[in-house]
């Protein structure tokens, strides 16, 4: 499996806070059954502020690492950035990663306010489309405006956005109206990628097996498969794994 979404580069975020965390995550990641992740800190000016050399920097460290316990497991980077004003400077002054490209577009990992989803969301996403890029919106089932109301889903998806299911949503660990609003989302096939959004080792580990299981008993294994591995190969073809240790 590969995972396009987890906050595993030490010390950048509300994830990994050391080196031996880092390690923890991806040992358990590994025996989950994923081989490819994509470690994806936050950008949201005055909270996280991460550059690419920060970043870039972090992901050496963390190859390293990989190569030093010789784990069989590849690793890249871009970042989950946060919706704000900021965002559209920070793009044009070259200041955002892309986790990668789908169907000839940058795609860029675009997190929403979990409280709403701000007005003048759908101006920004088409602002983007003029820019070749393409937003995947991350866990839009933990939006608590999309939770109220599924139609708050129509204008991104009428713009072409992607959705990216986190999968503890899915199976039930982070409560009950995250789950319902994945399962409808799921049932809807509105989903493109399930990623982990790992932050640490006990309460945001790093487990897709269990809701890849679970997308095949609400869908089917083909729609499970394309999920967890075909549409995230398909995007990140563009990025730069290091062989397997």
């Amino acid at each position: 499996m590969i995972d396009l979404h987890c906050h595993i580069l030490p010390g950048l975020d509300d994830g990994a806070a050391t080196p031996d965390e880092t390690l923890a995550l991806l040992q358990l990641a590994v025996a989950d059954g994923i081989s490819r992740m994509v470690a994806t800190p936050h950008i949201n000016p005055g909270y996280f502020d991460n550059k690419p050399n920060i970043i870039n920097a972090a992901l050496a460290d963390v190859r390293q690492l990989v190569r030093t316990h010789q784990l069989p497991i590849q690793i890249a980077a871009a970042a989950e950035v946060r919706l704000t004003d900021q965002l559209m400077p920070a793009m044009e002054m070259g200041l955002l990663p892309f986790l990668g490209v789908w169907q000839g577009q940058k795609v860029l990992l675009l997190e929403l306010p979990h409280s709403h989803v701000p007005a003048g969301t759908d101006k920004l996403l088409k602002w983007l489309a003029r820019h070749d890029v393409i937003a995947m919106i991350a866990h839009p089932e933990r939006n608590r405006d999309i939770q109220a109301n599924f139609q708050c889903l129509a204008p991104l998806k009428r713009v072409g956005c992607l959705f990216q299911l986190t999968g503890s949503s899915l199976i039930g660990d982070l409560g009950a109206r995250h789950q319902q609003c994945a399962e409808y989302m799921v049932a809807q096939r509105l989903y493109h990628v399930v990623a982990s959004d790992c932050h640490n080792i006990d309460r945001r580990p790093p487990k897709l097996s269990a809701a890849v299981r679970c997308l095949t008993d609400l869908a089917d294994e083909q729609y499970a498969l394309d999920l967890s591995v075909h549409n995230p190969e398909l995007i990140t073809q563009s990025l730069n794994f290091e062989d397997v240790a």
